[in-house]
């Protein structure tokens, strides 16, 4: 891929992050948004490195203040949050897809939702385990919180992520 086109890649899933955040529903600490579908798909449609620099720019604007965070939110603060964990997640999120799918060698359905399964998890560890920390609470009582009630709605994610990965990697020439 030429430099040109890895920029544009990056820009455009950073922006689509930003823009999947704000649709969201504040169900408690920790909003039910539609990013975590960004960095799946950016990795998957263009691999790891891609995907990583994509989250990783989106992290970055958010850390600078500008509010491309869940609710408009911004800052050092908002990293530092309660759901600072999490957003910081989608960078290994895209690492995990773009790994997992860069070793499969074939996008099959499977393979991908298994990538997507993978990227989820690993945001919701690193995101939780930040969560305890800094909420001091319960390995358990974090998961109640911040997991559990998320599970129904990342499985139409993960499944919508491959529906659309499948139907957009048809139409796309590296």
């Amino acid at each position: 891929m030429n430099k040109t086109k890895f920029l544009s890649y990056c820009s455009f899933f950073a922006a689509l992050t930003a823009v999947l955040s704000q649709i969201s529903v504040p169900i408690g600490p920790v909003p039910v948004n539609l990013a975590l579908m960004s960095p799946v798909i950016c990795s998957a449609l263009f691999g790891v490195k891609t995907g990583v620099a994509s989250q990783t720019v989106f992290v970055l604007l958010g850390a600078v203040g500008l509010p491309v965070f869940a609710g408009f939110k911004g800052g050092l603060s908002a990293l530092a949050g309660p759901t600072g964990g999490y957003i910081m997640g989608y960078i290994l999120c895209a690492a995990a897809v773009g790994l997992i799918l860069q070793k499969a060698n074939k996008k099959t359905t499977a393979t991908l939702v298994l990538a997507a399964v993978a990227g989820t998890l690993i945001c919701y560890a690193f995101g939780t385990l930040w969560f305890v920390y800094q909420q001091k609470t319960s390995f358990f009582a974090a998961l109640s919180l911040c997991v559990f009630p998320f599970l129904p709605g990342d499985a139409v994610k993960i499944a919508l992520d491959a529906l659309i990965i499948k139907k957009t990697n048809k139409y796309l020439k590296r």
